[in-house]
C-alpha cells in the first residue's frame, strides 16, 4: 500500500494535486489505516496517471470526470478527438514558429512564406532594400485581404521582373530615393516609365498594365503606405500624370481613370 507521497511520486503529481483531485471528486480517497493515514493501491496509481494526463492534454476537469466513467468505446472516441485536437495545435504551433523565424531575419509576421521569398528575390537582384521595405509594406495589406489570390498576384510580378527593363526601374528607384524633388534624373526617370508603360499597354493591351483589381480604398492605401515609405514616389506619380499615367499601386491611363470615374 502507499501513502499519498508515494501515490504522487509514482504518478508524476504533486500531493497538493492529489488531494485537488479527491476535492473535485476525480479521485476517490481511500480508507485511512490505524494511524490515520490514506493508503493507496496500485489501481489508484493507474486512475491518477489517466486524470493527469488527460488534464495535461487541456480536458476541463469536469469532462475528465465524464471520461473516467464512460464505457471502453466512449473513451477511445473521446482520446481520439483529444488527438485530433493537439495535433491541430502542434500544426498552429508550428506555423507560428516559422513566422516568428522569418520575424528574426527582418520579415513581417503577417506574410506568407512565397512573398518572403519573392522579397528575398528581390534583394538577389540589387534592388535596394528600402524598395524592399516599399513591396513589403505593399503586401501586408493584399495578403491579408486576399490571401487566396497571393500566388496569382506573385506569379505576374515574376513573370515580369524578367523584364531587364522593369527590374531597372526597381534598382533606379532606390537611387532615387536620395534624389531631391526637383532632381531632373526623376523627371527623365517618369518619360523612360511612361514610355515603358505606353509600350507595355500597346504589345498586351490597357488591362496587362492595370491588372491589379482592387477595390480604390484599398489601392489608396497602399499608395499611401508607398508613399510614406519612399517620398520621391509622390514626386513621379506626379510627373506621370503629366504624361497621361495616373497611380501606383494600380497604374492606368488617366483617360481610363476619367471614364470610369
Amino acid at each position: 500500500m502507499l501513502t499519498i507521497g508515494e501515490l504522487a511520486s509514482y504518478a508524476g503529481v504533486t500531493v497538493r494535486a492529489v488531494r485537488h483531485y479527491h476535492a473535485k471528486g476525480l479521485l476517490p480517497e481511500p480508507d485511512r489505516d490505524n494511524s490515520g493515514y490514506r493508503r493507496y493501491d496500485a489501481a489508484a496509481v493507474v486512475e491518477l496517471i489517466r486524470i493527469r494526463t488527460l488534464a495535461e492534454a487541456g480536458v476541463p476537469l469536469a469532462r475528465v470526470r465524464e471520461l473516467l466513467r464512460a464505457d471502453e468505446a466512449e473513451f477511445a472516441a473521446a482520446v481520439a478527438d483529444i488527438d485530433r485536437r493537439l495535433r491541430a495545435e502542434i500544426r498552429a504551433r508550428q506555423e507560428t514558429r516559422r513566422r516568428i523565424a522569418r520575424l528574426t531575419a527582418g520579415d513581417s509576421l503577417a506574410l506568407p512564406a512565397e512573398v518572403v521569398a519573392f522579397l528575398d528575390r528581390l534583394r538577389e537582384l540589387g534592388v535596394d532594400e528600402r524598395i524592399v521595405a516599399v513591396e513589403r509594406e505593399g503586401w501586408i495589406p493584399l495578403a491579408a485581404h486576399a490571401p487566396d489570390r497571393v500566388p496569382e498576384w506573385l506569379a505576374r510580378k515574376r513573370a515580369r521582373l524578367a523584364d531587364p527593363q522593369l527590374l531597372d526601374f526597381y534598382r533606379t528607384l532606390g537611387r532615387a530615393l536620395d534624389w531631391a524633388p526637383d532632381d531632373p534624373r526623376l523627371t527623365a526617370l517618369a518619360d523612360d516609365l511612361a514610355a515603358y508603360l505606353a509600350r507595355l499597354s500597346a504589345e498586351h493591351g490597357r488591362d496587362y498594365v492595370a491588372d491589379v483589381d482592387l477595390a480604390p480604398p484599398l489601392a489608396e492605401l497602399m499608395d499611401t503606405l508607398a508613399f510614406e515609405a519612399a517620398p520621391p514616389a509622390r514626386r513621379l506619380i506626379e510627373l506621370l500624370g503629366e504624361r497621361g499615367w495616373t497611380g501606383w499601386t494600380r497604374l492606368e491611363p488617366l483617360e481610363t481613370r476619367r471614364s470610369s470615374g
